[in-house]
């Protein structure tokens, strides 16, 4: 009898277990979605977890990145992986280049150069990491760029690291006070969107009855203290009506290819 409730009690057991891993599975899963979604300030606990992860992932990288330093290697074994290597360095080393030129152009602004640690496949357009952290008084809120223009925002900063949300982020709350440049004046409006498919921004809020050319240049206007004005985003590309045919949507071209991003500057006001 004894035998017969023990083992009762271990089916049930096991049924619950099946029952509750599932369930607490999901509600790991909704909090981290939440989480990756949520413009809020981060907390001690996730500032000590990204710091430590952060550490991690440079120890596990040191190994792969210290064999491409290695001299003595036979090419004649590995010829044309050793050749897309060496072009990829080169151009990461010339991108670098680019970035640092920029810390001679932004008078207004102390120019903080970064490097880019990782990005999530899952969120590729969204966010980015960098290096650079709280003890580089990075704050959230400043403008990231490259030599190609603007590219997004800090939208979280830890001890060692911080995230950059992209201006290709699929998040409908995050917009971009925008300036097209014509012959006559400045037309502002609001960059908020992004065509993964033709690569081009998304600009609205364009009255149809505002004369606007493809190939005008497109800047931050400066409005709303998100971005300082002038910097460039890109230029015009294509013009379409909305189906009340009562504005513009503006697609944008940038010269910024969004899969390829290994140097950042920050922007940094002068105290």
């Amino acid at each position: 009898m004894i035998r017969m409730y023990r083992k009762k009690n271990n089916l049930n057991s096991k049924k619950n277990n099946k029952v509750l891993i599932p369930i607490i599975s999901v509600i790991i899963i909704v909090l981290l979605a939440i989480s990756l979604h949520l413009n809020r300030n981060t907390t001690f606990v996730e500032t000590i977890f990204k710091d430590v992860s952060m550490f991690f992932n440079k120890v596990i990288m040191y190994p792969f990145t210290a064999l491409n330093k290695e001299k003595n290697i036979d090419q004649s074994e590995s010829y044309l992986i050793q050749k897309n290597v060496n072009e990829s360095l080169e151009n990461e080393i010339q991108e670098l280049k680019s970035a640092l030129e920029l810390n001679k152009t932004l008078t207004e602004y102390d120019a903080q150069n970064a490097t880019i640690l990782s990005r999530n496949k899952s969120y590729w357009f969204n966010n980015i990491t960098i290096d650079k952290g709280k003890k580089d008084n990075i704050k959230v809120g400043m403008a990231v760029i490259t030599k190609n223009g603007l590219i997004g925002k800090i939208s979280k900063v830890y001890t060692n690291s911080s995230e950059i949300k992209l201006i290709t982020s699929d998040d409908v709350n995050y917009k971009v006070s925008v300036a097209i440049k014509t012959n006559d004046s400045d037309n502002y409006a609001i960059l908020n969107g992004y065509d993964k498919k033709s690569g081009l921004l998304k600009v609205t809020g364009i009255d149809k009855n505002t004369q606007i050319d493809v190939k005008n240049q497109v800047v931050t206007s400066g409005l709303g203290g998100l971005f300082p004005g002038g910097i460039y985003v890109g230029t015009v590309e294509k013009i379409e009506s909305d189906k009340y045919n009562l504005s513009n949507t503006l697609y944008i071209k940038t010269t910024q290819d969004f899969n390829k991003i290994h140097y950042v500057t920050i922007l940094k006001e002068k105290k």
